[in-house]
Order: structure tokens, then sequence, then C-alpha cells
């Protein structure tokens, strides 16, 4: 089930901000290897938020190559400090490679391994939380640094809308249809969990922008 009309795709990528040349180099092996990323169209929404937040501390469970991250830079504060985690020692040193040739390096660190076992080896608070790693996870990550994102910080998760997940099965679930998961894959009740999960805390609120494959953008209040 695709929810976003051809229209509405190319008003969107006429929209998104040219890639830099680092980013383009990105995007084509993506292109080339078959590797999902995020793209220009919610990449300008990512580098958005970490603006509007003052954002400089950001954590990412599951970052690729890199690709993702780069767009949270381009709206950090030059001094900011970006978090990878990546199971795969390939894709983490085409990171290094990617963040070297942009300038990026010596602000980020690198993390091979589980990004939830990770995040517990990093002190502080964070600005700024990708998740995009398991979507059966999401919600145990959640759970991971809900206290430890600061006041006025911001986490996203993606493939709210498309991507390994039955988004007819999820509409039918957030609109109270208690069986609807009956049958659908760990991704969809991982993804339906996360929103329970986040939609019930307090401290933050959120809403879900249909871009890329589906943004749940939630913001902490107090």
């Amino acid at each position: 089930m695709d929810i976003f009309t051809e229209h509405t795709e190319r008003f969107l990528a006429a929209l998104a901000p040219e890639h830099d040349a680092v980013q383009a180099e990105m995007a084509a092996y993506a292109s080339e290897y078959g590797f999902p990323i995020v793209g220009p169209e919610a990449g300008s929404v990512l580098q958005f938020l970490a603006g509007l937040s003052g954002g400089k501390r950001l954590f990412e469970f599951g970052s690729g190559f890199g690709y993702s991250a780069t767009w949270f830079a381009k709206g950090m504060a030059d001094d900011a400090e970006l978090f990878l985690t990546e199971h795969d020692p390939d894709e983490l040193d085409m990171a290094r490679d990617f963040f070297d040739e942009a300038g990026l390096a010596d602000q980020t660190t690198f993390l091979e391994g589980d990004a939830l076992e990770l995040v517990e080896m990093v002190d502080g608070e964070f600005d700024l939380v990708l998740f995009d790693h398991q979507k059966h996870r999401y919600a145990e990550a959640f759970d991971l640094v809900n206290d430890r994102v600061s006041v006025g910080g911001i986490v996203v998760a993606d493939n709210m809308m498309r991507g390994p997940i039955d988004f007819g099965a999820l509409v039918e679930r957030v609109e109270g249809e208690s069986d609807a998961l009956a049958g659908v894959n760990a991704d969809t009740r991982g993804v339906a969990a996360y929103l329970d999960a986040v939609r019930a805390d307090p401290r933050y609120e959120t809403i879900v922008l249909p871009v890329g494959n589906g943004l749940a953008v939630s913001s902490r209040v107090e």
C-alpha cells in the first residue's frame, strides 16, 4: 500500500534542497546498491528540526553509512557532537570516509554494535535522537532514552507510513481497531508499540509528517 500520490512525490522532490557534493556521492551509492535512505525531502526536515531545536548533541539508532546524520549536521552548530551507531562494520567504515570528506569526522563518534547497548555507554543528555534501526525495537529504544532527551529536544522515528510495515493495518490500529495487528509482521507491531509509548508519555508532544517514509516527530516539552 503506497499512500503517496505521484503528484505529491513530484511536488516534494521539486521543493527539496539539493544534495551537497558528499551527499550526492552517498545518494549515488544508495541508488546503485538499493540502500534505503531518507532522501532530501525528509532530510531537509531533519535539518530544519536540528536548527529549530538548537540541538548540539545527536544520537542515532541505526546510521547505515551516515546519510541521515549529514542532514542533522547541516542544521546543528559547528561544535555539535554526533553519535552514529551501526552493527555492520563495512557501513560504519563508509560513514567514517564520507564524514572525513565532509569535514565532520572530528565531531563524530562512530560506534559499532547494537545501538540499544551502545547508548548506555554514552553519558549525558541528547538534544536530537533518530530511530531508524529494527522497527520492532523502537519502543524499547525509546524507553532507554526518554529520560535522557533534553527539554526542547526532539526525537524522530522513520518508517511510520511505508517501508517494512503494513500501513493499512497500522491505520486501523491507531483508529482504535483492537485486533488490527493480528497476523501482521513484527515491524508493524513495533511501530504501533512505539507510537503507543511516545504518545502516552506526557512529557512529549508528537506529530507524524507524511514525508519520505513517514516521520514521527516528538518534542520533549517538560
